[in-house]
């Protein structure tokens, strides 16, 4: 315990450490205003409010104006002169110029001209995008007598609230994972300042074995991100924010920050210096990333779904899993230090 305080105490020093949980901590105590802000960008269109002019031009215009004219926000100008329309896109008069043709098999092609930056161009390029996936839409169903066969049935869209869609699937994943990454990494620079300045072998001087001094850090540092789950959890119930599942959530995190930090201890322990441990550690992060791609569900949606309350079977045995390998990372890590020579370190 007397190495875990110093552990705790050593990471107030640690500025970069401290600024990153004060930003999560900001995000969490401020989400119901921050989400606003973070959605204009994530789905520009979903504050609405702002008018924007775009010129169709082409052989065959009936249906992207017709889709154009249903987008809110979008008001298109009709040119029969390309060289008209691409003017006044020059001068600043419409925010984009649409240009249709048909090829030779019938079908309809688009070309955009947009502006490359900008605030009105990222709002822009989000009307543009639901305008042609509607002129899309349209072209299938006017084109789905020339199937061979039937396409599978897509069921009927629903209304949903972006901001809810962002706080679940982003923001939520976002405050409870960055925790456990951070443990990680505050687990490698530890141990491995502790013996490039020697301090690792004055531990040693005390009846502490290597494996406790072990014990000790992997302790203090997986610990930090289930309590930061908690606070972050709670702040995000004082803003609104309700979610189904706290508990599991707080495991979830736990387990993560246990293979994480587990996975940090080993590196920490077998790479020769500072700056090729920060790179193993990276490396093996990007790479567990890679595979958590393949898993039956990824951990953010896991995550999603515990905080919706829609979690399946498979979400609450991915939930097991999770904590069958941080175990398993904490015994990877004990092999490791029984491996180890003190006095090589």
């Amino acid at each position: 315990m007397a190495v875990v305080r110093r552990e705790l105490r050593s990471l107030r020093s640690e500025k970069t450490i401290v600024l990153a949980i004060a930003i999560q901590l900001f995000i969490a105590a401020f989400s119901s205003f921050l989400v606003v802000g973070f959605v204009s960008m994530y789905d520009p269109d979903g504050l609405g409010g702002q008018e924007i002019d775009v010129a169709i031009v082409g052989e065959d215009r009936a249906a992207l104006e017709a889709a154009a004219d249903e987008q809110e926000g979008l008001n298109t100008v009709r040119y029969d002169n390309r060289d008209a329309a691409y003017g006044t896109f020059e001068n600043g008069q419409v925010a984009a110029v649409l240009e249709t043709t048909r090829d030779d098999q019938g079908r309809l092609l688009v070309d955009v001209a947009a502006p490359e930056e900008g605030i009105e161009t990222t709002l822009l390029v989000v009307q543009l995008r639901e305008t042609l996936e509607a002129v899309e839409h349209a072209e299938r169903v006017g084109n789905a007598d020339r199937l061979e066969s039937l396409p599978l049935s897509v069921p009927d869209e629903v209304d949903a609230s972006p901001y809810v869609g962002f706080t679940y699937t982003i923001l939520l994943p976002l405050l409870l994972f960055l925790p456990a990454f951070i443990s990680g990494s505050i687990v490698v620079d530890s141990l491995v300042e502790e013996r490039e300045r020697g301090t690792l072998e004055l531990l040693r001087v005390t009846p502490l074995s290597l494996g406790d001094v072990v014990d000790a850090k992997l302790a203090a540092t997986a610990a930090l991100a289930p309590v930061q789950a908690v606070a972050w959890l709670a702040l995000l119930a004082v803003n609104g924010t309700t979610v189904a599942h706290p508990v599991a959530l707080i495991g979830l995190v736990a387990a993560l920050a246990l293979l994480v930090v587990g996975l940090g201890t080993v590196v920490a322990l077998v790479a020769p210096d500072r700056r090729q441990a920060q790179l193993l550690y990276s490396v093996a992060i990007v790479g567990a990333l890679v595979v958590s791609t393949l898993l039956p569900e990824h951990p953010a949606n896991s995550v999603a779904k515990l905080g919706l309350g829609s979690a399946t079977v498979t979400t609450w045995l991915l939930l097991v899993l999770y904590g069958a390998l941080g175990v398993g990372a904490f015994f990877a890590v004990r092999a490791t230090v029984e491996r180890v020579d003190p006095a090589d370190l």
